[in-house]
């Protein structure tokens, strides 16, 4: 505690402001980690003839991550995780025997090995926005186009585009999921669909960019010999490219709303179109117009799927509902209904998987090979060619009863957390899913301690209430239906407690432990270790990889000698991070190269350094150096009428986690002894010089200089006021700031002796 001269004009020019620190996120989840735990956007089969004897689905999430799924019968297994992207996964495709091409709204494309462990081989970064859609050609299997928000498509050739890459060039590609950036060059088509090449080198690849939307796309479909491709979005017209030079051949109008789903047949002269504006049309591309509109859905449609003939479509949306439609004699069937918007589909032999907004995927009976057997149950009709025509017939009661009732096979993924709220301990967060399930989470720990079931929130929120004021330290959000805590420097140091109030054994009750500091210790140890042991250390007695609280337990045992290294880093990890096994946390963060990556933290191998891990990350962990922590400024004066002398005669300055008891303690220290110690007995404060030069020393608990043996005969009793309220010795100064001073001023204390001395 210590006084603070008056605060002068400080220069504010912007120039000397310092950029922006990069973020590290740590995304937590106490689930099975082989489901997913958001709604899925991505689906794509795998069929064994190209595989190794089983056909694989592969899912991808708005969690982040893409999922295999090996299928049988009755039963689909979770073999791998595709874990890369950091935001959600918005579509996915398979091009050639086993590429794996995946987009996301954190810009980019990725390329993986379909059949590996989860490899991804290539990330490209192109896309100035969200990449929203996909789409890949059949024989010619190495074509693939990417469409996104801001009105940009880009048609790729993988083979050049996974080739070795030269260093300098204006497309971005990245060697591995969060490797050295790469190079290549770019078509640009212009206005005027002439092609002009951006270029800073003769050699490299060369994307095309198809230039004409000048709004966000949402839905992309070609040809099977991958030279034609068609494109919608919020212009509501579709669009049609020649791929192999990014012409515009020419424009189909007819929706009035927003285009969400296209498909085209192998030879490139139909395409059907699912929109907004709840209306499938089908448009021969030869004649450029539309030759057919089907009303059947009463919501927009999101997702078509197609007979390997082009004979008959399949469509899901926003109602919920899946149909099956003749496209030559306008027949429909209702097929199913669910709980939950349809987003993505994909036949599969005689079925469809089914995926929405939930985090399951469902598999319905589809008859692909023979669809009029679909019909022949009955309880079909024909398709209207008006918009309003389906939702006319649903309101006057006619609405079609599905053929299924219940899907063949589930592939069961958890409730994605919907709801959060950070307590004001700033160590737990509450959640909710969309079961309704409510859960406690300790953020030091990394995993949830309470699960309160299907309880009011609310409800349970205003329980769970403390009176404490404890810096902001961390930020969350749920957006991938997990819990994602991020941690900005300097902020994420700005929290301290002392180990009393964690209720740390074997350690002194006044000792500070920074909550963000000691909880990168825990989330990070198993790299900490791995990285010890690259670097030459001697290795652990038992060196086998752990995970969960195996990892934070052997992090514990050896902080001291085998992760720090040397006498000034020698702090121990308190409390300890112990994430469930079942679903490990994953790190989220960009160093100086290469963009944004997401990994295991049980992924890590210690070869991670500046290049993948922010600057002040690294300090903190490897050379022990934190910002200045945060302080609390406030006066302290005797309370009005006392005959109390005045101690201090300007401004104080003091941890936030100053107990009030210290600041009694610092009265009577100034009260009862001739002069201020010699030393500052609490090692966590440093006195300071206020304008009139006097110096006020920190006090510690009950710890004075040894020639005043008999000072406590003479201790007086004191209280410590805040707005006439006196204040509990245990209260900090921050908690009395927050919910006594209620001010966005300097805090104010008085002080007056209950017992004279």
């Amino acid at each position: 505690m210590h006084r603070v001269a008056s605060v002068g004009n400080t220069n504010n020019n912007n120039s000397n402001r310092p950029r922006k620190e990069k973020r590290l996120t740590y995304v937590l989840n106490d689930s099975d980690d082989t489901k997913h735990c958001a709604g899925i956007n991505g689906l794509a089969v795998l069929k064994y003839a190209v595989s190794d004897g089983s056909d694989y689905l592969f899912t991808g999430s708005r969690d982040g991550r893409l999922k295999r799924w090996a299928l049988s019968e009755d039963v689909a297994t979770c073999s791998a995780t595709f874990e890369s992207h950091v935001d959600w996964v918005n579509d996915a495709v398979i091009v050639g025997d086993n590429t794996l091409v995946s987009c996301s709204s954190d810009t980019t494309l990725k390329t993986w090995n379909a059949l590996s462990n989860g490899t991804c081989t290539r990330t490209l970064r192109q896309h100035s926005d969200y990449v929203t859609c996909l789409a890949a050609a059949g024989k010619n299997s190495n074509i693939v186009a990417s469409g996104g928000l801001g009105g940009e498509v880009f048609i790729w050739d993988l083979d050049a585009a996974l080739a070795p890459v030269s260093k300098f060039s204006d497309t971005m590609v990245d060697d591995s999921s969060n490797g050295m950036k790469g190079s290549g060059n770019l078509h640009t088509v212009g206005s005027s669909n002439n092609i002009s090449v951006q270029t800073t080198q003769t050699e490299g690849y060369i994307p095309i960019s198809a230039k004409g939307h000048k709004e966000s796309v949402y839905a992309l479909a070609m040809n099977e010999g991958g030279t034609m491709l068609v494109s919608g979005g919020t212009e509501k017209v579709v669009r049609v490219w020649d791929t192999r030079s990014g012409s515009k051949t020419l424009k189909l109008k007819g929706h009035t709303d927003n285009i969400r789903a296209l498909l085209l047949d192998s030879t490139g002269r139909y395409c059907l179109s699912g929109s907004s504006d709840s209306m499938i049309r089908l448009w021969d591309i030869g004649q450029q117009r539309c030759v057919h509109s089907y009303a059947v859905h009463t919501d927009s449609v999101w997702a078509l799927a197609s007979t390997p003939t082009f004979s008959h479509v399949y469509s899901g949306g926003r109602d919920f509902s899946l149909y099956l439609t003749d496209l030559q004699t306008r027949e429909s069937s209702l097929l199913c209904t669910g709980e939950h918007p349809i987003v993505q589909l994909a036949l599969h032999d005689d079925s469809i998987w089914v995926a929405s907004t939930d985090s399951s995927v469902h598999r319905w009976p589809a008859e692909g090979y023979n669809p009029q057997k679909i019909f022949q149950r009955g309880n079909s009709f024909l398709a209207g060619n008006l918009s309003f025509s389906r939702a006319r017939v649903s309101m006057e009661g006619s609405t079609p009863v599905p053929v299924y009732k219940e899907p063949t096979l589930t592939i069961s993924g958890t409730p994605a957390i919907v709801q959060h709220e950070v307590l004001n301990n700033k160590r737990h967060v509450l959640t909710k899913d969309t079961s309704g399930s409510v859960k406690l989470w300790e953020i030091t720990k990394g995993a949830a301690v309470e699960d309160y079931g299907k309880v009011s929130f609310e409800e349970k929120k205003e329980e769970l209430f403390e009176m404490v004021s404890i810096g902001t330290w961390f930020s969350v959000d749920t957006r991938l239906g997990s819990l994602s805590v991020h941690l900005d420097t300097p902020q994420c140091f700005y929290a301290e407690m002392y180990s009393a109030e964690l209720n740390i054994a074997g350690k002194p009750e006044d000792d500070k432990v920074n909550l963000g500091w000691e909880t990168l210790k825990g989330l990070l140890a198993h790299w900490l270790i791995k990285r010890k042991q690259r670097i030459g250390s001697p290795a652990l007695a038992n060196s086998e990889l752990l995970s969960g609280k195996d990892i934070a337990a052997r992090s514990l045992a050896h902080s001291r000698i085998d992760v720090d290294g040397n006498s000034e880093n020698d702090v121990m990890v308190y409390p300890p991070f112990e994430f469930p096994v079942v679903s490990i946390p994953s790190i989220i963060t960009e160093g100086t190269e290469g963009g944004p990556w997401r990994k295991r933290v049980t992924d890590l191998d210690g070869t991670e350094d500046e290049k993948d891990f922010p600057g002040w990350c690294l300090d903190c962990l490897l050379n022990n150096r934190l910002p200045s922590r945060e302080a609390t400024n406030f006066y302290l004066h005797p309370c009005e009428g006392s005959t109390a002398q005045i101690l201090t005669q300007g401004k104080l300055s003091a941890p936030r986690i100053l107990r009030i008891h210290k600041v009694i303690n610092y009265v009577v220290e100034k009260m009862v002894l001739d002069k201020p110690l010699d030393s500052v007995v609490d090692g966590s404060f440093s006195p300071g010089l206020a304008g009139s030069q006097l110096q006020v020393q920190a006090v510690g608990d009950g710890s004075f200089r040894s020639g005043f043996k008999s000072w406590q005969k003479l201790r007086p009793s004191i209280e410590i006021l805040c707005n006439n309220q006196v204040l509990p010795p245990e209260m900090s100064l921050a908690t009395a700031k927050t919910y006594v001073w209620k001010k966005n001023e300097d805090l104010v204390l008085h002080y007056r002796v209950v017992q004279g001395r």
